[in-house]
């Protein structure tokens, strides 16, 4: 039953993914990139996890914290050079 709903998840996950980038690739302005490249790395992040449950593997978690900490940092990045044109003040 575990492997069912982990297959479905990783479906609607890889839709997700794909929707996002298109998004990141086609979006109207910059903001609504930026958007789509914070929600491609938490859909990224999900999939390792489910990944993680279905193989029954921590490297996937790890691996997902790792992701989890970089788009986090790369976000905080990205806005700040968006809003001041500067990352580091």
């Amino acid at each position: 039953m575990i492997e069912v709903a982990a297959n479905l998840a990783i479906g609607m996950l890889a839709l997700a993914m794909l929707l996002a980038a298109f998004r990141l690739w086609r979006g109207p302005d910059v903001l609504d990139r930026v958007l789509a490249l914070d929600t491609l790395y938490i859909d990224a992040l999900a999939l390792l996890v489910v990944l993680g449950v279905r193989m029954n593997d921590a490297v996937y978690f790890e691996a997902a914290l790792l992701i989890g900490l970089l788009g986090f940092v790369g976000t905080v990045a990205l806005a700040r050079y968006l809003l001041r044109g500067d990352i580091i003040d």
